[in-house]
C-alpha cells in the first residue's frame, strides 16, 4: 500500500477537505478529490521529508494545551488593542530571540505556534546564527518575549524532538 499511497493519512485528510470546501459528495468530487490527493501523495513522497521522531509524546499533548491557552489568551489582548483606546501598531516591533532548537521539525512546530498566535508573526530565522526574527503587536518588553519563547515553547521543542 505504501507504493501506491506513501501517505495515506495525507490523503484521507486532502480528500476530505476537497470535499468539504467543494461542499459536495458527489461521485464526481469523490473522483477529482482522491485524484488530486493521491498525487499530492505522490509529490510529497518526491519530496522524501525526513520522519520526525517524538521522544516525548506527553510532553507534545501538553505543549497543545498551552498553546491553545496562549492563543485564546492572546485573542482578548489583540482584541483589547483593536477595540480599545489605544492606537493599534504603536507598540508594534521587531525582536530578534536566540534559538538552541535545530531540530527543523522542531522549528516548523514553533514557527507555526508563533503565527498562529495573534499577534505575532514569525519573519525569518538565521540558521547560520540561530536566531529568530520575530513581530510583535504590542512590543512593550522583549524580556517577556524571548522568556516566552525560550522558557515555554523552545525547551519543550526540544524535549519533543531533540
Amino acid at each position: 500500500m505504501s507504493g501506491v499511497l506513501p501517505y495515506p493519512l495525507l490523503s484521507l485528510a486532502l480528500l476530505i477537505l476537497w470535499l468539504l470546501l467543494n461542499q459536495s459528495v458527489s461521485a464526481g468530487h469523490v473522483i477529482l478529490g482522491s485524484v488530486i490527493a493521491v498525487l499530492a501523495s505522490w509529490a510529497m513522497a518526491a519530496l522524501r521529508p525526513e520522519k520526525p521522531r517524538i521522544r516525548r509524546p506527553g510532553v507534545a499533548l501538553r505543549l497543545v494545551g498551552m498553546v491553545v491557552i496562549d492563543i485564546l489568551h492572546s485573542n482578548l489582548a489583540v482584541g483589547r488593542i483593536i477595540v480599545g483606546s489605544r492606537e493599534p501598531g504603536v507598540n508594534a516591533g521587531f525582536m530578534t530571540i536566540p534559538l538552541e532548537l535545530r531540530s527543523r521539525h522542531g522549528l516548523a512546530v514553533l514557527s507555526i505556534i508563533i503565527t498562529s498566535t495573534p499577534g505575532t508573526i514569525w519573519v525569518n530565522y538565521d540558521a547560520a546564527k540561530g536566531t529568530l526574527l520575530l513581530h510583535v503587536l504590542d512590543l512593550v518588553d522583549e524580556t517577556v518575549w524571548v522568556r516566552t519563547i525560550k522558557g515555554r515553547y523552545e525547551r519543550l521543542l526540544m524535549e519533543i524532538f531533540e
